[in-house]
């Protein structure tokens, strides 16, 4: 039987390789990920899920409801990366940036207006983890389009949170049902229906 010493100990000798982003761009080009679908988190290589068809469908749909509100000035990306520092390169399900989809050519956005996460199975992961990183990050407004519960998450106000995974939280938390309507911070006359996002 394994005591709880022995457990500490064990804990203790086992390290975390972290990598750095050149790093982590070397061994995509290296073909180490193989087609996998990866973000660079906190410097950890995170595997994504496969996408279930529900999750697919309320992708698609939040991004046609959010680029009729963003049609000018604005772009709206699906499932691309945020550079959002050295050890952090998310992929969120949907965000909308400042400028023209050119703008972006050579290098990834370091920000976003808003970021959508579209969650089933991945709710809290997304929900705090990702939540946590947003906010770290100074994005205002952060979207968890929870499928499993079929309602819309809407974080606004980021600030230090000692609590959180990476130091920082939303202040504000409001959820919306399906026949309710939602309005982004930038954008507050668009109103946008949560039965549009939810397939």
């Amino acid at each position: 039987m394994v005591t709880i010493k022995e457990k500490v100990v064990t804990a203790q000798l086992i390290k975390r390789r972290k990598f750095t982003k050149a790093e982590y761009y070397r061994m995509a080009e290296m073909g180490f990920f193989s087609g996998q679908k990866v973000e660079l988190i906190d410097g950890e290589v995170v595997l994504m899920a496969p996408q279930e068809t529900e999750h697919a469908t309320a992708v698609g749909l939040t991004a046609d409801a959010l680029q009729a509100v963003f049609a000018d000035g604005f772009v709206v990306r699906i499932q691309q990366p945020l550079d959002l520092g050295e050890a952090y390169e998310p992929e969120p399900d949907v965000a909308v940036v400042v400028g023209q989809r050119r703008d972006y050519a050579t290098a990834h956005p370091k920000t976003a207006v808003l970021v959508v996460e579209v969650a089933l199975s991945s709710v809290d992961y997304d929900r705090f983890v990702k939540g946590s990183l947003y906010a770290k990050a100074g994005i205002q407004e952060f979207w968890l389009l929870n499928l499993k519960d079929r309602r819309l998450e809407v974080f606004r106000e980021p600030v230090s949170m000692s609590d959180q995974p990476f130091g920082f939280g939303y202040r504000s938390l409001r959820i919306y049902l399906p026949d309710e309507v939602v309005s982004p911070l930038v954008k507050p006359d668009a109103m946008i229906r949560v039965m549009e996002l939810l397939p």
